[in-house]
């Protein structure tokens, strides 16, 4: 299974220097987990950057994949993450989602680097 963080569904909509390394993980829908969190960074940024279109385009595309909603569980999970490995708000909730599902976590966040079962591509 897979998550992907939004600075890397990002990269790939861009199609910058790391889309490549995200491609395969995002395109293997069936292995695809996607936070809610992920859905609204990631509409945000896009809608910011170009129209909502563009936005409503990647969302789709995201949608392909199994949406995970935050529910209390996840909640606990996530400040628990938040607490002990000092990271933020989304950043606690993605990473409290991948763990739930014994997901590797693809992401070009520092915050996620050294963590277990994350794969980081720093930004180029």
């Amino acid at each position: 299974m897979n998550v992907i963080d939004s600075s890397a569904w990002l990269s790939y909509f861009s199609n910058d220097d790391n889309a490549k390394v995200f491609v395969k993980p995002i395109e293997a829908t069936i292995e695809l987990i996607v936070p809610s969190i992920t859905l609204i960074e990631v509409f945000k940024c896009i809608l910011r950057q170009r129209d909502e279109n563009s936005a409503l385009e990647a969302i789709a595309c995201m949608e392909q994949g199994k949406v995970i909603s935050l529910d209390s569980n996840l909640s606990i999970d996530a400040a628990y993450y938040g607490v002990s490995l000092k990271l933020p708000l989304a950043d606690s909730i993605i990473y409290a989602t991948a763990m739930k599902y014994n997901a590797i976590l693809w992401t070009q966040d520092a915050d996620f680097k050294l963590l277990t079962n994350v794969k980081y591509f720093p930004k180029q």
